[in-house]
């Protein structure tokens, strides 16, 4: 294997990146657990870089040297500086909390201070205060806050005008103001886009597990409805024909024979079809034997279907019309289990020695399914099944955009009618 060098791994710009961005991380939990920390670090730096040189420098010099444009303002003693550069530093630190607040009392010692004739490094708080204001303010806040900081700016210019251009002045200050007011809407937009990816990312986890389980709702029901109609139908069936078997053991030995047959082969017939659901939920596994699987029932085994519910005193008439075989298999399965869900039914509640009307009918782009029998209208009262019987029937129509109704006849019996569109959905089904 060939390992590939790019040019952020020759220049170290890759770890030097991923370095900074963990100590942005770090520095970040660090400030939400303790925020006073940064911001009393925020004070601490700036009075040490622009409050002590004005405390420990002298207040003249050479008029030619660096503290020219120094003698020009006017020199207070030591208590008087502490105070103004308090009044400037100290509300830094609510800075963040309270950032209108903090740029208003910085800005009333600001003016001050110039009403004064007092130049002081300190001043630089303002600018900092300004950023603030744009970075965590509100967002009306910083149009009358521009307003004043110009004004602010002027103020100085036209004091400072005896050592430097008033235009030259207005220009470095107007600059710098314009300066911190960029950073801070930079800043400030580069936070909400973060904060709008990881809000979206955290929806997008979000929707992925509930599509998940979703799926799996879906095919618990599809895999629930499977089992309903295997394990009811032929249970219905070996029900049905071992009461017959009992009953006519004594004085028809031959059909109690018969009995115990049938009951044997619709037994063995649900055990297949219960290895078959059961296998394709079942992992495969490499060192498993995987199961014989056997196809989807379809329209060619409801003859069987018909013949197995003859055998428990049913009296079943079956027809089709249309080109039923050249339906797919999707469709096929479900009148299938549409079908035996019907014959089931009428197995429990209109018992056995009844007729029954079977036909399957393909007209054009539809397909009907029609179950009539002949047992009473008025069918007992069963426990609500939520997701089975006859809502499991309503539910594979509705895959194909079918209904499902059913109800008692006006000349007696009992009445399942399905239909079913086979129109293509995109050229396909």
């Amino acid at each position: 294997m060939t390992s590939v060098t790019t040019t952020d791994d020759v220049l170290g710009t890759g770890s030097l990146v991923g370095f900074f961005s963990r100590a942005g991380q770090r520095l970040r939990r660090a400030d939400r657990a303790r925020p006073w920390v940064l911001d009393t670090a925020v004070v601490v730096v700036v009075f040490l870089m622009f409050c002590l040189p004005d405390l420990v420098s002298p207040g003249s010099g050479d008029e030619d040297g660096p503290h020219r444009f120094r003698l020009v303002f006017a020199h207070p003693p030591v208590a008087g500086v502490l105070a103004l550069q308090a009044g400037l530093v100290l509300p830094l630190l609510w800075r963040r909390r309270r950032p209108a607040a903090a740029f208003g009392v910085i800005t009333a010692v600001f003016a001050l201070q110039w009403s004064l004739n007092v130049a002081l490094r300190a001043d630089v708080a303002l600018f900092i205060a300004l950023y603030s204001l744009a970075l965590h303010g509100r967002p009306r806040q910083l149009p009358w806050a521009c307003g004043v900081m110009a004004a602010a700016m002027v103020l100085v210019a036209v004091r400072a005008a005896a050592a430097v251009s008033v235009w030259d002045a207005l220009f470095l200050l107007l600059s710098t103001a314009t300066a911190a007011v960029a950073l801070g809407l930079m800043v400030r937009i580069r936070r909400a886009q973060l904060a709008g990816l990881r809000e979206r990312a955290a929806r997008l986890e979000i929707e992925r597990d509930q599509r998940s389980r979703l799926a799996t709702a879906t095919e618990r029901a599809r895999v629930a409805r499977e089992m309903h109609d295997i394990v009811g139908h032929n249970l219905s069936v070996i029900i049905t024909l071992a009461d017959a078997g009992a009953y006519a053991g004594d004085r028809e030995p031959q059909r109690g024979t018969e009995a115990l047959r049938l009951i044997g082969d619709t037994g063995r017939q649900a055990l297949g079809e219960l290895r078959r659901v059961l296998g394709v939920l079942r992992e495969a596994d490499g060192s498993a034997q995987r199961p014989e699987l056997s196809p989807q029932p379809g329209i060619a085994d409801i003859d069987a279907l018909c013949a197995g519910v003859r055998g428990a005193g049913l009296d079943v008439v079956y027809r089709t019309a249309g080109d039923v075989e050249a339906l797919d298999g999707g469709v096929q399965l479900t009148v299938y289990r549409i079908v035996q869900e019907a014959l089931t039914n009428t197995l429990k509640h209109a018992g056995s020695d009844t007729r029954v009307r079977l036909a399957v009918l393909v007209e054009d782009d539809r397909l009907r399914i029609r179950v009539r029998d002949s047992g009473p209208a008025v069918r007992p009262e069963t426990p609500n099944e939520e997701g089975h019987g006859l809502v499991g029937m309503r539910e594979r129509a509705a895959l194909y955009d079918g209904d499902v109704t059913a109800g008692p006849t006006p000349d007696g019996g009992w009445l399942v009618e399905t239909t079913l569109d086979l129109t293509p959905r995109d050229g396909t089904r």
